[in-house]
């Protein structure tokens, strides 16, 4: 996740104007959002079933907007790692998960496309490494232990890819949600399917538990998140937007 479907520029990021004192702002020590963008107090957490692994490249810049560590901590199952490389899937867990895992029974974000067979309407599909729908879809979810989110840009997501020959052991998921990404116009997004990696979990999740609950569950504090940012892009606050870059 964001990963995970990360076709996207950057952000808008706002930037303080003119006149206001600079130096580091003051940020929650539990979310490491600055202070005025806390989302703390709208987290609560769940015993999701199926383990969530987010990857997180150490480049990734978006401490604003970003999602992964809002999404690990509403997880009672979940590691965050942050880092270019693992030696394994259990190395990458570092015990969190309190046995071996079964990279038969975990499944990456997929970033590629998916071939053409293949129920399109379903909500999401494991796909083998050639990227081809698997036989008893219903089965192969119900057997997942655990997802593998991969959080960055889009190059940094593919840096992550290529860094962990082990991801291509395990299954992957492409996703196909009914809804856009919250964002909006602060993101820029390629792709219709295209989420932050928080909504890329909490969809993958609430499909994968046949608990409807629990997307909108995990997105209030995405959505607090945003309202609290726009608030703060607003001239009335002394707060300008930046033009947005464009990745490598």
């Amino acid at each position: 996740m964001r990963p995970v479907n990360r076709f996207r520029k950057k952000p808008r990021q706002p930037v303080l104007a003119p006149g206001r004192a600079p130096g580091p702002l003051p940020t929650c020590p539990a979310c490491l959002k600055r202070v005025e963008l806390c989302v703390c107090a709208e987290i609560e957490t769940i015993d999701n079933p199926v383990f969530v692994l987010i990857l997180q490249h150490p480049q990734e810049q978006d401490r604003d907007l970003g999602t992964a560590r809002i999404l690990a901590m509403q997880l009672k199952h979940s590691r965050l790692a942050v880092g270019l490389s693992w030696r394994s899937l259990d190395a990458a867990l570092a015990g969190a998960l309190g046995r071996a895992a079964d990279p038969g029974r975990w499944a990456v974000l997929y970033l590629g496309a998916a071939a053409e067979a293949g129920d399109k309407s379903a909500p999401l599909l494991l796909l083998d490494s050639k990227g081809a729908p698997l036989a008893g879809q219903a089965g192969a979810c119900a057997a997942l232990e655990g997802i593998i989110l991969l959080d960055g840009n889009w190059s940094q997501a593919k840096a992550l890819w290529w860094r962990n020959p082990w991801l291509l052991r395990v299954r992957r998921i492409r996703l196909n949600p009914d809804f856009r990404s919250l964002y909006g116009k602060l993101r820029r997004e390629p792709r219709r399917e295209s989420l932050s990696t928080l909504e890329a979990g909490a969809f993958a999740l609430s499909v994968l538990s046949s608990n409807p609950k629990i997307l909108p569950h995990l997105l209030r504090p995405f959505q607090a998140l945003l309202g609290k940012y726009r608030v703060l892009a607003q001239p009335s606050l002394n707060v300008t937007v930046a033009n947005p870059e464009t990745d490598d």
